[in-house]
């Protein structure tokens, strides 16, 4: 239908964007409190550093406009830490999918284990 333009959420644009700009597409994610696990298939013409970064910093744009409230003048801010870790994906990619689904269920579990042997 002309005219009507579907709402996007903010991880939906990023997802759009990045298939668009690097034609790479995220196949799973999980979000915590310190950190990002995501699956993501990216073409050989482009580097795993170069994806990357451009998923940092189109993220932390958007998180220093809506969650900072900073119009403008990102000089010196940092949200992401500047490494990463990366890992290819072969006949293992079942198992990361599901380490990735299952990955807050398993950081809660290993906190309340350490929890106990503090004690």
């Amino acid at each position: 239908m002309a005219g009507i333009r579907k709402k996007h959420s903010k991880e939906t644009k990023l997802k759009v964007v990045l298939e668009a700009r690097r034609e790479s597409r995220i196949e799973e994610g999980h979000l915590m409190a310190d950190h990002v696990h995501m699956l993501i298939l990216i073409p050989p013409k482009y580097s795993v550093a170069e994806v990357i970064g451009f998923i940092k910093g189109k993220s932390s744009i958007w998180i220093a406009q809506n969650v900072e409230r900073k119009a403008r003048n990102f000089t010196g801010h940092h949200f992401w830490a500047r490494g990463y870790f990366v890992s290819t994906v072969g006949r293992d990619e079942e198992t990361i999918r599901a380490y990735i689904k299952q990955q807050e269920m398993q950081d809660k579990e290993m906190d309340q284990q350490l929890t106990l042997l503090q004690k």
